[in-house]
């Protein structure tokens, strides 16, 4: 799919958003990547899509082209970010697509309810309340998960995916992963992924499905049972077989058929 860029202003600087646009009618999607990816995240499920579908996706601010950008770098500046990404660059509907971190932020625009916001599309997401799993001890461990190309790979091996990933995707995935300023690197650990967000969830009215690998350590499905839809209710769970936590990695085929089941869904699509 051919795409233009496009720079988005948000505080202290821009965000390189990369825009794909084939002409088709519908809602854009706007891909939000995991803490230690990039808009690169979606090369993969992106060309499994049909030509043509417009997708909106970039660097999350602290990370890869966004590296400069200035903090915080907590979830509320990355919701804002994306709304800015959305505002500018979204004429019409779209559907939010988050993976992990990238979930959680779009949980929280998708509750601000902004306009055009059609839906939303989940993949392997942190949930809006923590687990209990997600202890003091845990979030340091994590925060060291990329301290170096060694620890990089040991986590995309051992943690963050259930079945081998090709060299160059690999070799993509530990390059995004290092591509961090150490306070935007450190955020999520320390900060985002233990805020509950419960309270703003509830506020989520439009149509959202949650992509969950059978075999993610991470965010296993039955946490995502008991600590997702019990706050987002109408949310449909559909469990991906033999894959981990890198679903748009691991299985983008996969990813984008749940995304163009997701679309033909919609009510009232065009």
């Amino acid at each position: 799919m051919m795409e233009n860029t496009m720079p988005v202003a948000v505080p202290g600087g821009s965000l390189e958003v990369r825009i794909g646009d084939g002409g088709r009618t519908g809602p854009t999607l706007v891909f939000v990547h995991y803490w230690g990816g990039s808009a690169g995240t979606w090369d993969e499920v992106i060309g499994h899509l049909p030509p043509g579908q417009p997708t909106v996706r970039f660097d999350q601010r602290g990370w890869g082209l966004s590296r400069e950008l200035p903090g915080p770098y907590h979830l509320d500046r990355l919701a804002d970010d994306l709304a800015r990404v959305v505002e500018a660059c979204v004429p019409g509907p779209f559907v939010l697509v988050g993976h992990s971190m990238g979930g959680k932020v779009s949980q929280l625009l998708a509750a601000r309810g902004p306009a055009g916001l059609r839906g939303v599309v989940l993949v392997a997401p942190a949930p809006p309340e923590p687990p209990a799993t997600v202890t003091e001890e845990y979030r340091r461990g994590l925060s060291h998960a990329y301290d170096s190309p060694e620890s990089v790979r040991h986590a995309l091996a051992h943690v963050l995916t259930a079945t081998p990933l090709p060299e160059t995707v690999l070799a993509t995935a530990v390059r995004d992963s290092l591509a961090a300023g150490g306070e935007a690197r450190r955020e999520w650990p320390s900060h985002g992924i233990a805020r509950d967000i419960t309270g703003a969830v509830r506020d989520i009215a439009v149509p959202v499905t949650v992509l969950a690998g059978a075999r993610d350590v991470v965010e296993p499905p039955d946490v995502l049972r008991a600590h997702l839809l019990p706050y987002i209710p109408h949310a449909a769970l559909t469990t991906v077989p033999a894959v981990g936590h890198l679903l748009p990695l691991e299985a983008p085929g996969a990813v984008a058929t749940a995304l163009g089941d997701f679309l033909a869904r919609l009510p009232g699509r065009l």
